[in-house]
């Protein structure tokens, strides 16, 4: 990485939990590709005056994490379509003082449910409300995904995303395995580490163990640690695992583009993803 300068680009991350998933990530390929960029993750304190201050000084490229995805909507000039579709935001590029609002996480989504070949006939339970949730729930429609029931607590934000999708609403899934899918989606905080103050759910699980004997598919959205409590619980009960850090990789990549316009080759990619993993 160049010694930092005052020509030197930078991008942020806000996240209340912030991670070094995206530092790594990012950090490897400027190197790789020679380039006088720096990436930093923060913590805001007022969000508004974060991205006042990614307008103020210039601040190239921001990613927006849980739980800022919908709050900074009010923040910016332009929402782009992936943005606009889903009413969340996870990327904000800063072209000369005009903020524009994308979203990867839907792309992410789609392209693991792809990759892993999961049948649309598949029941899902999709556990979440927030700005990823409705990523998620778009990238199930889309995909060709009909019997997907969203659970979430907060009854009038789950049943505003289910209905907006066409999917049906549960405030919970009981221990009592009365409840299965065959796919189980965590897209809650459940189970992830980091921050400064930790998390009061980082060892538990997002969905009861009778849930996950009965899946054929478990995925969790939380990239730290890359091994979730759900993530080790599906793997010891033979499930197929669809990963957070997997979510990562392809989110960042795609920020990454929108910030440098440079599309960085498969093996620059996977090399990024390796360093990103091994902190």
């Amino acid at each position: 990485m160049p010694i930092l300068n005052k020509d030197m680009t930078l991008c942020i991350s806000l996240s209340a939990r912030p991670s070094n998933n995206g530092t790594r990530f990012h950090n490897h390929l400027y190197e790789q590709l020679g380039l006088n960029w720096i990436y930093k993750a923060f913590a805001p304190t007022d969000l508004a005056q974060a991205i006042a201050g990614v307008r103020g000084l210039g601040i190239r490229g921001c990613a927006v994490s849980m739980p800022y995805k919908e709050d900074v909507i009010a923040l910016v000039d332009v929402m782009d379509p992936s943005a606009k579709a889903i009413d969340s935001v996870n990327t904000i590029v800063n072209d000369g003082g005009t903020l524009t609002a994308y979203n990867t996480d839907y792309t992410a989504i789609e392209q693991l449910l792809q990759r892993n070949a999961v049948p649309t006939d598949y029941s899902v339970l999709l556990k979440g409300a927030g700005g990823m949730a409705k990523a998620t729930a778009a990238a199930l429609r889309d995909a060709g995904f009909r019997n997907v029931t969203v659970v979430a607590r907060n009854e009038e934000a789950g049943r505003a995303l289910a209905g907006l999708y066409g999917f049906a609403w549960r405030a919970d899934v009981d221990s009592s395995g009365a409840v299965a899918a065959d796919m189980l989606i965590n897209v809650t905080p459940i189970g992830m580490a980091g921050g400064t103050a930790g998390s009061p759910d980082a060892g538990s699980l997002s969905f009861p163990q009778q849930a996950i004997d009965a899946a054929k598919v478990v995925f969790d959205v939380v990239a730290l640690p890359a091994e979730t409590p759900l993530i080790k619980a599906a793997r010891a009960a033979g499930k197929a695992v669809i990963t957070g850090a997997e979510v990562a990789t392809i989110q960042a990549l795609e920020q990454f583009v929108l910030y440098t316009g440079i599309r960085p080759t498969d093996e620059q990619v996977r090399a990024a993803e390796e360093f990103m993993r091994a902190q």
